[in-house]
């Protein structure tokens, strides 16, 4: 594996990011079919990690994406302007009064507790996102001076969004890497928006093609095994132990796929209960193994702890850190990220720093 290089420091953004941004409609501690309100936050793999270096560790991002132009549109661009994330690439597309022909994608989302699992009901179909084709957006101008991005980050859920997305992402990682910018990729495997159009086996096609033009593969077991067909050998279904030869090994057999791969990180997580995950990372560098032990934490909200980790791990890779440093930033980022509500990240870097360094959850004042 070749080392990762990362352009001059003349770009318009750090890290710039590809794909949709929903509104969450989340219940609290009620459940979905029973509440009587919902506060709203907006969030997508993607965005949520633009979102984090943003809000986090204060770097210049923006995302790419589309918008369905009503009230609720407007809600969730009125929710990405709090998060700092630059909308100058936000396109917005003439609603046609009812969303028989274009809308915003909705997620309400449970966060679960104790024995009973967070829960996820998904109404994107049709979504503004979803019909984006190649040539939507001229990514020779966007990633060439005087824009660019010291960053590109995409992932499966925008390529599972339509047919057209994925040649859109393809599309955006070819005029990155020919620009010099790196590229990173998380998996993101969602079964419901890989069901009806081919299951594993499309989202395999699919995901094998663009993730051989990448430089940073992000995931978890599952999603290597749905989305490229490399399994995890010797772990039990209930995933009460995670033994580290085995993800070594799964990861050495994504980079044998993929030579193209620069890093090949996943998360660790074993939930004991929805309120309280052993959660820890391993990495692939230069042919060596990164392993950040797991940890027991307490969960509030366990969406987007994917999500916080990927920007916590690119963060340490943009500001020149080393690989365990890096590695150790995206787990505490994703740990912090999940003692609070909503996707996104509401954690600050002296409090990512001070996870890292073992410090003790007493009160600081």
């Amino acid at each position: 594996m070749k080392p990762l290089t990362l352009p001059d420091f003349s770009r318009r953004w750090d890290c710039l990011s590809l794909g949709e941004v929903m509104l969450r409609l989340d219940p609290g501690e009620n459940r979905i079919h029973a509440t009587r309100s919902f506060q709203v936050w907006e969030g997508g793999g993607e965005y949520n990690v633009a979102r984090g270096l943003r809000r986090c560790f204060g770097l210049r991002t923006a995302i790419a994406t589309a918008l369905a132009d009503n009230a609720v549109g407007r809600l969730v661009e009125d929710l990405m302007l709090q998060g700092g994330v630059d909308t100058s690439l936000l396109k917005w597309v003439p609603y046609d009064g009812i969303g028989r022909q274009v809308r915003n994608g909705l997620n309400f989302t449970e966060r679960g507790f104790g024995v009973r699992a967070a829960a996820g009901c998904s109404d994107r179909g049709l979504t503004a996102v979803s019909q984006l084709n190649p040539g939507d957006f001229d990514w020779k101008i966007i990633f060439a001076s005087p824009n660019g991005a010291q960053w590109f980050h995409t992932g499966g859920i925008f390529a599972a969004l339509s047919g057209s997305t994925a040649q859109v992402a393809a599309e955006a990682i070819d005029a990155a890497r020919q620009h010099g910018t790196p590229v990173s990729y998380d998996l993101n495997y969602r079964e419901s928006l890989w069901k009806s159009i081919g299951g594993k086996t499309k989202a395999q096609e699919v995901n094998r093609n663009l993730v051989g033009k990448v430089d940073v593969l992000l995931g978890n077991e599952e999603d290597f095994s749905a989305m490229l067909g490399v399994k995890l050998k010797g772990v039990a279904e209930d995933f009460a132990e995670l033994p580290i030869a085995a993800y070594e090994q799964m990861l050495r057999a994504v980079a044998a796929l993929c030579p193209n791969l620069r890093l090949v990180a996943s998360t660790l997580r074993t939930a004991s209960s929805a309120s309280r995950n052993a959660w820890g990372a391993i990495a692939l560098y230069e042919d060596k193994i990164v392993h950040v032990a797991q940890r027991e934490i307490d969960i509030l909200d366990r969406v987007g702890g994917g999500d916080s980790f990927a920007s916590g791990l690119i963060y340490g890779l943009l500001a020149g850190k080393p690989i365990d440093w890096a590695v150790r930033c995206g787990v505490a980022h994703g740990a912090l990220a999940m003692t609070t509500p909503g996707d996104t990240s509401m954690a600050t870097l002296a409090e990512v720093e001070r996870l890292m360094k073992g410090d003790s959850a007493r009160i600081s004042r």
